[in-house]
């Protein structure tokens, strides 16, 4: 047949001939094969034959000898247990002749085996093969996985498992399936029953049992866990949970001192920690410690540990805490540098001493310094006090101002009788110490006489610098007058009676006790007039000259105390003037309409006001009497009227008695004021009204 293709070419071959050929190439080896039976090699179980099975029906596959196109007639298996006893077949399937696909043992976990042979066309049984099939379908009991109770953050978790009680499936334990979450769920497989092996974690036995899950995010990590038979069936899913705590206790050191301390103090650390906690759970559990001065730390159990701080000086607190997860900070081993504090303690007083003179130019600066080598002198508390010397009564104390390392106080000796002192001071530091001495620096006692400063006197009085009074008496000779010049101001008299409107000069002198003027200072002069008067007190300022006189008019307005004071200087005393009365008379007019009046005709009308200068406003105005008189008569009232509230008033008069014909009549005016009128009483000029 070669040589006929290498001859012709094969599209010159006619189709009778083409089919011929084929038909030959066929039936020759066919013929030559049928003496052989068909035989089954390499028969393979899907899955291996040395792998358990999780499901009962199985597939096996062969290669076929002779192979195609030549085809069994039927495929027949027969089954037995581990045994050796038959439990199925044989089975003749003319179906599926390539494999056998499902072959299906029993629902007993075993290990089977399967017998397997072929059927030529001509009925003849090949020689049969043999596979082993391990079926185990059972539930391997739950894995004990294992946590300890907290991690501290920076600590690799290891899960431990404990092994699945009771038997063993046949299969055995293949290892273990994990899975991680924070709390959501989830399975170490994508079947919940059945586990591949790529999907266990720990694949090499039951043994296999010890896994590292690295550093775990702070807080709960649920580690999910499957035991894992030989044949891939999952266990009932068993959780156990990791707890880490990433962060150091909260510390806080309680009882530190804001400033200095006068003594031990008592210091308490407090931990909290709300993960794994500060409960006390022996030596290898929380605890709490502070050193002092890198001393051994003191220790204890639990969230708490106090210790004493004692001695001056400044003393050094390291505190720190572990939590359960075994978290601390006290700068060991890599740890976090512990937190530290000071606490200051002075046990020792100040000294004080007051200054060792007087100065000069302020005699009653009383002055004291604090001094301290530790904690130095407090800038906010001390005092100076001063009694009479010799005396037991208790000390009196004085504005004191604190002024770095000193106290100043300014004692007004004005205000105090003459005689000896004594002065204590009392001094602090920092730390609340105290010291009181009345010591001066260089030695001695503070102790001063009283007047510290040169003494003064005021005097005072109505007039200027130099005034003329005259001094009347009657004698046989008649009446004689005698000039009078007092240079004095006390000498003159201390009450002075003016007219309304009228202002008066008011003056005085400052000397010293010793009649030495004492120029250039100011006085003040103060001016208190009556009740009812707006304002009700006025004061000036004025300095006295060169010859320690000085000298003001006072303005009009109404009656009133006038007085001068020299409120002293550093050096000198305070004095005081006496005080002098200015009586201020009532001014009021009146007015007739007419100077005559006809018995029995029209009323003569009376007006007239009263001034007011100088009174605090009223609506009730101020009664005003009107009084008359004839000749060789004495003065009397008819009647009495009110005054409007600016001073005004009117009274219409009739004349009705017949006498009065002919009688000349002076009539007045008559205030004589009311209570918070502030003016003198005073009469008006006479007005005359002739009767007809």
């Amino acid at each position: 047949m070669s040589r006929l293709a290498g001859a012709f070419p094969s599209r010159w071959l006619a189709p009778a001939t083409l089919l011929l050929a084929l038909v030959c190439a066929c039936a020759a080896p066919a013929a030559a094969q049928a003496s052989e039976p068909l035989r089954i090699e390499d028969l393979q179980v899907e899955g291996g034959s040395a792998s358990w099975h999780a499901s009962n029906a199985f597939r096996l596959d062969w290669t076929q000898s002779p192979g195609p196109p030549l085809l069994p007639r039927a495929v027949v298996y027969r089954l037995f247990d581990s045994a050796g006893h038959l439990v199925a077949g044989p089975v003749r399937n003319t179906e599926n002749l390539r494999m056998v696909d499902p072959l299906e043992v029993p629902l007993v976990p075993g290990i089977y085996t399967a017998e397997v042979w072929l059927e030529d066309g001509e009925g003849r049984a090949g020689p049969a093969a043999r596979a082993t099939l391990r079926f185990d379908d059972t539930v391997p009991t739950p894995a004990a996985p294992q946590a300890p109770d907290w991690l501290a953050g920076h600590e690799t978790a290891v899960l431990k498992i404990g092994h699945p009680g009771g038997s063993p499936p046949p299969s055995g334990i293949r290892g273990y399936a994990i899975s991680l979450d924070a709390g959501g769920g989830s399975s170490p497989c994508a079947h919940l029953d059945w586990c591949s092996v790529a999907e266990t974690d720990l694949p090499q036995g039951i043994g296999d049992d010890t896994i590292a899950l690295g550093t775990l995010p702070e807080g709960a990590t649920y580690a999910r866990v499957l035991a894992v038979s030989g044949s891939g069936v999952a266990s009932p899913l068993s959780t156990v949970v990791f707890k880490s705590d990433a962060t150091l206790p909260r510390l806080s050191l309680q009882g530190v001192p804001a400033g200095w301390s006068n003594g031990p103090v008592r210091l308490t650390v407090l931990a909290a920690d709300e993960l794994s906690g500060m409960t006390a759970a022996g030596p290898t559990g929380p605890f709490a410690a502070v050193a002092v001065d890198a001393a051994p730390p003191a220790l204890a159990a639990g969230d708490s540990v106090s210790t004493w701080v004692v001695g001056s000086g400044l003393h050094t607190i390291t505190y720190f805490a572990r939590d359960a997860a075994g978290n601390v900070a006290d700068g060991a081993a890599g740890d976090p540098s512990p937190p530290t504090a000071i606490v200051r303690i002075d046990e020792e007083s100040p000294r004080v001493l007051f200054a060792p003179a007087q100065d000069p130019a302020e005699p009653e600066r009383i002055e004291a310094t604090v001094a301290d080598s530790l904690s130095g002198p407090s800038p906010d508390r001390g005092s100076i006090q001063l009694r009479r010397a010799g005396t037991h009564g208790r000390f009196e104390e004085l504005p004191t101002l604190v002024a770095g390392d000193r106290l100043v106080a300014r004692w007004d000796s004005d205000s105090y009788p003459t005689g000896k002192y004594e002065f204590l001071a009392t001094g602090y530091d920092l730390a609340g110490n105290a010291a009181t001495s009345s010591d001066r620096a260089r030695g001695g006692k503070m102790v001063l006489v009283n007047p510290l400063k040169a003494s003064t006197r005021l005097e005072v009085g109505f007039g200027a610098q130099r005034v003329a009074s005259h001094r009347c008496k009657r004698t046989p000779r008649g009446r004689r007058c005698l000039r009078r010049t007092p240079s004095a101001f006390d000498s003159r008299p201390a009450a002075r009676t003016i007219p309304f409107g009228q202002g008066p000069r008011f003056g005085g002198r400052l000397q010293n006790l010793s009649g030495a003027a004492l120029a250039g200072q100011e006085l003040m002069v103060t001016e208190t007039f009556a009740p009812g008067s707006q304002p009700s007190r006025r004061m000036t300022i004025v300095r006295s000259g060169a010859d320690g006189s000085f000298s003001l008019r006072l303005a009009a307005g109404p009656s009133r105390e006038v007085s001068a004071a020299f409120a002293g200087t550093r050096t000198l005393t305070r004095a005081t003037g006496r005080s002098v009365h200015l009586e201020v008379l009532a001014a009021v007019d009146l007015h007739a309409s007419a100077g005559s009046a006809k018995v029995g005709g029209a009323p003569i009308l009376f007006s007239g006001s009263v001034g007011q200068t100088g009174a605090a406003p009223s609506e009730e105005g101020v009664p005003v009497e009107l009084q008359f008189r004839y000749p060789g008569a004495e003065w009397s009232g008819f009647r009495t009227v009110q005054t409007d509230a600016h001073g005004r008033f009117r009274y219409a008069y009739r004349f009705s008695d017949d006498d009065s014909r002919g009688i000349r009549f002076q009539f007045r005016a008559h205030v004589k004021g009311r209570e918070g009128w502030p003016y003198e009483p005073a009469f008006s000029r006479p007005v005359a009204v002739t009767g007809r």
